[in-house]
């Protein structure tokens, strides 16, 4: 079932139950409750709960987008950093030239077909991919330069190594959910409190009324969808993708 249909459902399941509480605790109550009865530091404390609940899903949002952002960062530096070795080793004689960009497009290549899809269903890297790139850093650091001209390119080269190994890390250390259960824990209760406290302000029948509070309950529950959703960098919908990789290696995929 599509991300984006559960979504759906489960903010037209939150209208309904928001409004058949409110329907059936208006029958309760009866029609000649007077809601203007309602005491000001309800009023007060409702607001109140608004506010803090809405800087605290900002900052959630604000939080696992920028942890999306980075894991995006992660995969462009390491794409970058494999090209940089691909194009640089032209100075190295062709027999070597030739097998390490063979062992860097063959790195490449597990990435964003095996080891990607692992990523997104297991949430971890492959062993076959560390070993790729391990064989990519032992092309490079176990040849030994005939001139000057190639040493000129070693230490470059060993650069980019460990920056592709760097941002491979980074990558792995990103593969899981940012948030920790204890906020998802306040972000829902948080929701719980706040929904709940438009029944304390006694909103009447009427359509006006009944569409904001079907409308607010309906916003918490995509908001909290759209924290959950990019909580897993590369695993959901809005997620960081292998496109680098794609633009610069174009027969990696």
């Amino acid at each position: 079932m599509s991300e984006w249909l559960v979504l759906a459902l489960a903010m037209v399941a939150v209208c309904a139950i928001v409004l058949a509480v409110q329907v059936l605790q208006q029958r309760r109550i009866g029609d000649d409750d007077d809601p203007s009865e309602t005491p000001d530091v309800i009023e007060y404390m409702t607001m109140m709960i608004g506010v803090v609940y809405a800087i605290v899903l900002g900052l959630a949002i604000a939080g696992v987008w920028e942890a999306r952002s980075a894991a995006q960062d992660h995969v462009r530096n390491e794409a970058q950093a494999l090209h940089e070795i691909h194009e640089r080793v032209r100075v190295y004689p062709a027999g070597v030239r030739d097998r390490i960009r063979a062992d860097v497009d063959a790195y490449v290549s597990h990435v964003v077909t095996t080891e990607w899809h692992t990523m997104r269903t297991k949430g971890e890297l492959t062993d076959k991919g560390t070993q790729l790139l391990d064989k990519v850093r032992h092309d490079v650091t176990d040849y030994v330069p005939k001139d000057d001209f190639e040493a000129q390119a070693y230490q470059p080269l060993l650069d980019q190594v460990t920056a592709a190994d760097d941002a491979r890390n980074a990558r792995a250390d990103s593969t899981g959910a940012t948030m920790p259960g204890v906020v998802w824990f306040g972000l829902v209760a948080g929701a719980l409190v706040t929904i709940g406290m438009i029944f304390a302000l006694q909103i009447r029948r009427t359509p006006r009324e009944l569409i904001l509070a079907g409308l607010f309950s309906a916003l918490i529950a995509f908001l909290l969808f759209l924290i959950w959703d990019f909580d897993a960098p590369y695993s959901r919908g809005v997620a960081a993708t292998a496109q680098p990789f794609l633009m610069l290696f174009p027969g990696a995929g």
